[in-house]
């Protein structure tokens, strides 16, 4: 299975992270070692605790570097410098934890095009005859993704609050887009890349189109054109945090998530794996430094009232029960070692502590291109695990895909100025934005937005929206409902031949198993996420 996303052409910031474990030496004694003047890098600093230590940017203007942004709140610090025995002389201080350089590392988007394997590519794109009830835009029969989880019904009672904000921590959106730009927050929006947020919708531009994707199955506006969201009247922070090439770093997503925690930002998406490895082992020093810095920067965010849903990824692997990784780390290319894992080693940000995990299906009708299939299929592509799934949501499927999901894929908003390979386009008759595009992409990545904007329409509905954002919802009552009111789904007792195939490209190269029984499920969770039963609270509407 390949995975779309950008490939580097040139170095870039990530995370080869050093700890400094069973070290004891007195602050004053960390003069910087006789290093060399080289390559400006960013490093990331792991102080010991939980918090900052008073003289912590001290510590690194001492050991040559200058401070790029010093999250206190979670004892983590971001660096620049061009000593090149920075980290070894920080990693000298008795209360630092870790220290990194961090480059040479990068990670993919999770998308994923499967045309490769063999699977038929489907009829173009097209209007459907006779769809389902749908919402009045112009591609809304189109969706087959909101009408499988009943958001058309559910925005008869709600389309959200437009007090409610949901950051993308993306690549970015395209804040001109005519579907997008009445709901992007430019208040709550910043570039997270260089690990210092750069507030405004500007300067967190999409420049890949992968965040423009996302933020539109979130929260396109039900304005007569193009589609419509999932929750059509919330606000949109667009929190840039990977690159053109479609890299997260590690110095960026930790910046992402405490900005959603500043700015008491209600929900964030989160459609990607953090980079070098796809597992982080807790037994392994860099590898855990990693995850404590992401780990930390995740729980603040949620201490603070940010609900955090996550893509399980397009490995088709089992998380709970991981074997092999063969393809960390991911950069620089051809650096990739196969190695054994177990549940020690994790995917960030998807298996931390309240963290909704999310899986994919495709669309619901038996009949398909590749024979009957049990409906709502878990996505050939979606990783899973009993442990991490917490509901499925509507990601797509090409291979087993139905006639009225068209080509299998999820339609949605798209930069204009970025290639597409499946695409719809709507005359605007704006000479500055004459052409909206729409495009047709599947994956996890696709699935975990329509959670989020499932949690935005439960925080809308039931959340106290006249009071600051403690008087709110919080994270686990939002994952409780969402949880509670989606649609049971069992482990399907039989599978076409062609499924039993697809796990060839997995991590393990086994094909995937279903797990558990009434009530959770590794492929589902607890079931597929229903809007209509979210916002009733009334498992009985689904």
């Amino acid at each position: 299975m390949r995975r779309s996303g950008g490939r580097l052409g040139r170095l870039l910031v990530g995370a080869a992270v050093i700890t400094a474990t069973g070290m004891s030496v007195p602050t004053a004694a960390t003069a910087a070692p006789a290093g060399t003047t080289g390559e400006t890098e960013n490093y990331l600093v792991l102080f010991k605790g939980s918090s900052s230590p008073r003289d912590a940017e001290s510590i690194v203007t001492r050991a040559g570097g200058t401070v790029v942004a010093n999250y206190a709140e979670i004892g983590v610090l971001v660096a620049r410098s061009n000593n090149t025995a920075f980290d070894e002389t920080v990693r000298a201080n008795d209360k630092v934890e870790g220290a990194s350089a961090t480059t040479d590392f990068a990670t993919r988007l999770e998308t994923v095009e499967p045309d490769q394997d063999g699977a038929p590519s489907g009829p173009q794109p097209g209007d459907l005859p006779n769809a389902p009830a749908t919402d009045a835009d112009t591609f809304s029969p189109l969706q087959w993704d909101m009408r499988q989880i009943q958001a058309p019904e559910a925005h008869a009672i709600t389309g959200g609050s437009e007090a409610v904000v949901v950051g993308t921590i993306d690549t970015g959106v395209d804040y001109r887009h005519p579907d997008l730009r009445a709901n992007i927050s430019d208040a709550h929006s910043a570039n997270c890349l260089g690990g210092k947020p750069v507030p405004g919708a500007a300067a967190a531009d999409d420049d890949n189109g992968h965040g423009t994707h996302t933020a539109g199955t979130i929260a396109a506006a039900s304005n007569g054109k193009g589609i419509v969201g999932v929750a059509p009247n919330v606000q949109i922070a667009s929190i840039k945090a990977a690159t053109a090439e479609g890299y997260f770093f590690v110095e960026a997503v930790v910046c992402a998530f405490m900005w959603a925690a500043e700015q008491k930002i209600d929900v964030t998406n989160n459609s990607y794996f953090v980079d070098p490895f796809l597992f982080n082992c807790r037994n392994d020093e860099e590898q855990r430094a990693i995850w404590k810095a992401v780990q930390r920067a995740v729980r603040y965010a949620m201490q603070e009232g940010v609900t955090v849903v996550a893509s399980e990824g397009n490995n088709s692997e089992d998380l709970s029960h991981p074997s092999q990784d063969r393809t960390s780390p991911d950069y620089p290319p051809g650096n990739e070692v196969e190695r054994e894992v177990t549940n020690a080693c994790v995917v960030l940000p998807v298996e931390l502590p309240g963290v909704i995990g999310v899986t994919a299906t495709g669309s619901t009708v038996q009949d398909t291109s590749a024979g009957q299939y049990p409906d709502n299929l878990k996505s050939f592509y979606s990783s899973y695990g009993v442990s991490t799934a917490d509901v499925a949501a509507p990601g797509g499927d090409s291979v087993f895909f139905t006639p009225d999901s068209v080509n299998g894929r999820v339609l949605s908003t798209y930069p204009a100025n970025q290639p597409c390979t499946r695409s719809k386009q709507e005359p605007t008759g704006e000479p500055t934005y004459p052409v909206a595009t729409y495009c047709y992409l599947q994956g996890t990545s696709m699935a975990g937005p329509h959670v989020a904007g499932v949690a935005a329409l439960v925080i809308s509905r039931f959340g106290d929206l006249e009071t600051p954002q403690n008087g709110k919802l919080r994270p686990t009552q939002v994952e409780q409902l969402i949880q509670q009111t989606a649609d049971p789904q069992s482990c399907p007792e039989t599978l076409p031949a062609r499924y039993e195939t697809v796990g060839a490209g997995s991590e393990s190269g086994t094909p995937p198993t279903c797990q558990g029984g009434d009530g959770h499920t590794s492929w589902y969770g607890t079931g597929q996420v229903d809007a209509l039963a979210a916002v009733t609270n009334d498992r009985s509407n689904g």
